[in-house]
């Protein structure tokens, strides 16, 4: 081949091969190729069955990738979902339902865990030995969340309504200081807040334990999250519930380490025993949000039916249908 050809046809696979390489693009990261799903959680002990598959790898195994974003409340979890910052959700029944009567466009796909431990903190000071004794009292509680129908069903119990106390809005931490300043008479939060209150008011703390409403903790989609990623998740989950079972300790340092510091090793060894966990879509969970939503309807105003038939609508079964049928009781 003359000199001039050869070198023609050096620099021409040269350039053909500068081509292709541009055409390709930048090297594929690192797991690509799998869907990415956002998935906003709130109540890490809760919400446990999320944080265990995260610590311990399992959403890669059902083809996925999760970033999990842990919010204060379900309230903010729900906002992050409605506004589309986040395709799935971790978040209260209370939140799930108001978001179903506004005519929001949520679809609740599993209760993944109970919850029915909770506690009326108060001051000896203000000698609260009952719920009656509410009557006329300032009492702090962080509105539109679990904690607020928590104790509208302790008001109940002693046949008095919100409209018998004064209701303080108040973030899930700022209850403690309220309670000190003395600004409130007694509060509801959550149930990670226990100990500092009673750290924080030492001799003065006083409460009234209350079972009387199962809180649920439910896995919520919002319109963008498809099908394959729904079921992939849960498959992922229900993994995670069986580790929790079979390895309760393991789950609690899992859930710890997710946490990030937000939670105590006490806190977290004394409470996760108390949530019972198992994936689900049944009658019992139909028949709690019907009755919160008409206390919602009433307390709140909000529009909306809160009949069985409407909020069924808002029960999205398929997904754990598929990944463990016996689960689904509800019709």
């Amino acid at each position: 081949m003359p000199r001039s050809r050869a070198v023609t046809a050096v620099l021409l696979a040269a350039l053909l091969s500068a081509l292709t390489t541009a055409c390709a693009g930048p090297a594929a990261p690192a797991g690509a190729g799998r869907p990415a799903v956002t998935l906003a959680a709130s109540d890490h002990l809760g919400g446990a069955p999320v944080h265990v598959a995260q610590e311990h790898a399992l959403w890669a195994a059902e083809g996925i990738e999760v970033a999990v974003t842990t919010q204060p409340t379900g309230r903010e979890a729900l906002n992050a979902v409605l506004g589309g910052q986040a395709r799935l959700g971790v978040v209260g029944d209370l939140p799930a339902v108001t978001a179903a009567l506004g005519g929001r466009d949520l679809r609740i796909v599993a209760d993944l865990s109970r919850f029915d431990d909770w506690r009326l903190l108060t001051r000896t000071d203000r000698q609260i030995t009952g719920f009656a004794a509410l009557k006329g009292r300032k009492v702090g509680v962080p509105q539109g969340t679990n904690v607020e129908y928590a104790l509208s069903r302790m008001l109940a119990s002693a046949q008095l309504t919100a409209a018998d106390v004064t209701v303080v809005n108040l973030a899930p931490n700022q209850v403690t200081p309220a309670l000190a300043r003395g600004d409130i008479d007694a509060g509801v939060t959550f149930p990670s807040f226990y100990d500092s209150a009673r750290t924080t008011l030492g001799e003065r703390y006083a409460e009234l334990p209350f079972t009387g409403y199962t809180a649920r903790t439910l896995l919520v989609a919002g319109p963008e999250a498809s099908e394959q990623a729904i079921t992939a998740v849960l498959r992922a989950l229900l993994k995670a519930q069986r580790e929790i079972a079979a390895d309760p300790a393991a789950a609690r340092r899992a859930v710890l380490a997710q946490s990030k510091g937000a939670l105590q090793a006490g806190y977290v060894d004394a409470f996760q025993p108390r949530y019972g966990y198992g994936a689900t879509l049944s009658a019992e969970l139909l028949a709690e949000l019907e009755q919160e939503a008409a206390w919602a309807k009433a307390a709140q105003s909000l529009p909306g039916s809160a009949d069985r038939t409407a909020l069924l609508r808002h029960l999205h079964t398929a997904p754990l249908t598929a990944v463990d049928p016996a689960a689904v009781t509800v019709r």
